[in-house]
């Protein structure tokens, strides 16, 4: 220990010729304080009532008539142990006492703070509770403003929340449940052509109806509902997070924390089944007429003019869907794993040495790619998922397949996302979000 001393007894009582020299003289089992001797006084010294002052001198005399022990006497002896313990405790105070003085200072400048918010509380106003309610929660809506609004001076910097994740939720996650929504182009082809031979009937028809056009388009319409609703889902339940985190403050009137809840989050809640109905609306409102001569309809009069710009919007700068971070796996004896700057667009994805951009390293097509979840080594400590060909080339060098990593599992499901956006679908139907991912966004 840091403080320990050691203190031999009975040095007096040992057998002739033997000594404890090499122990007080710290060699044998060193001490951080060393080793003080002392001699007591025996239960004969004590029945006979001999006086202190004078065991102490039989004591001083002991080890200044000991052989062994005559050029340490100074250092032994029951006097100088109390010297020494006296020294050490007043050595320790001096030690702590500027901590406990700054946690002191601190905890009488947060009473005073608290002190200071009941300061306009007169004990004889029979008004004070209600002054005391009206300003709490009048502080409670600020709070649920500024988490919501993003101002205020406590932010977050450990991860999102309150306005943020609700920013998220509509320009990511609602966006990615759109695209969740793949069709198959066969499946829809069939469906076209069942629709036009079913309204034609028994007759050869000659022009595509309208009726088989506007059928298919209601159909894809109606998979909207779906998605929009998720998404009023998920701003609702962070709108009744952020109204917990808010209350915390009112944690010393436990009934009003509860009554606070109850009521703003019965008011979400009537607000919820308000807004569901207004976007159910919405988009009965579009199923209801479908206007072919708006100008993002594309027809066939507009086919070849839409065609073109799309062609002329290829032959510009891609846009950025995301840069960032990822680790390449690849096996010890091929290089092993390295960190690159990654930059994904609408049709590429490429990596770069550092985020500077200077120097390219590779930069790979999305054509014909997918994604596929990739187990984690033994021994990896990243999340990691694939990227391979659904035509079985390689993808990089001479791999079919191009694992990438990312330090938590939230990346990995933020990057899946930014690849559904460029189009890059995962090798199954649906997509898959880790636990943490759908818990954080029920």
């Amino acid at each position: 220990g840091l403080r320990t001393i050691g203190v031999i007894t009975k040095l007096d009582l040992m057998d002739e010729g033997t000594d404890a020299r090499d122990i007080l003289e710290n060699k044998l089992l060193p001490l951080r304080r060393g080793y003080i001797g002392v001699v007591n006084r025996s239960q004969k010294d004590i029945d006979g009532r001999k006086d202190i002052k004078v065991a102490l001198a039989a004591e001083r005399k002991f080890f200044l008539s000991h052989p062994a022990y005559r050029h340490m006497a100074e250092r032994m002896g029951t006097s100088y142990l109390q010297k020494t313990l006296n020294q050490q405790l007043t050595n320790h105070i001096r030690d702590t006492l500027p901590a406990l003085r700054s946690k002191l200072q601190s905890q009488l400048l947060s009473l005073e703070k608290e002190v200071d918010e009941y300061k306009n509380f007169k004990p004889d106003d029979p008004a004070r509770k209600t002054k005391a309610l009206l300003q709490m929660v009048q502080q409670f809506g600020v709070d649920f403003e500024k988490r919501i609004e993003g101002s205020g001076d406590q932010v977050d910097t450990l991860e999102l929340s309150g306005g943020a994740r609700i920013n998220r939720i509509f320009h990511e996650r609602f966006p990615f449940e759109l695209v969740k929504m793949e069709f198959d182009e066969k499946e829809l082809r069939r469906e076209i052509s069942y629709a036009i031979k079913n309204i034609h009937g028994v007759r050869t028809g000659l022009f595509t109806p309208d009726m088989a056009f506007e059928a298919i388009v209601k159909k894809q319409l109606i998979k909207l509902k779906e998605p929009c609703l998720k998404c009023i889902d998920l701003v609702i339940q962070e709108l009744i997070n952020t109204v917990r985190q808010c209350t915390l403050k009112l944690n010393s009137y436990p009934q009003l924390r509860e009554e606070t809840e109850r009521i703003v989050t019965t008011y979400i809640r009537e607000r919820e089944s308000k807004t569901k109905d207004q976007v159910m609306l919405l988009i009965d409102i579009e199923l209801s007429y479908i206007n072919t001569n708006h100008e993002d309809f594309i027809g066939f009069a507009n086919a070849q003019q839409r065609s073109a710009a799309i062609s002329k919007k290829r032959a510009m700068p891609n846009q950025v869907i995301r840069r960032g971070w990822l680790t390449i796996n690849i096996s010890i004896m091929k290089g092993g794993s390295k960190d690159y700057w990654f930059i994904l667009t609408a049709e590429s994805l490429s990596w770069y040495k550092d985020e500077e951009e200077k120097e390219k390293k590779f930069m790979l097509p999305l054509d014909n790619l997918k994604l596929r979840d990739v187990e984690k080594g033994f021994m990896s400590t990243k999340q990691t998922f694939g990227i391979f060909n659904t035509e079985q080339r390689n993808v990089y060098k001479d791999l079919r397949q191009i694992e990438l990593a990312c330090d938590s599992q939230e990346d990995v499901d933020s990057w899946k996302a930014s690849f559904l956006r460029a189009g890059v679908y995962p090798e199954k139907d649906q997509v898959t979000f880790s636990p943490k991912y759908q818990h954080e966004h029920r």
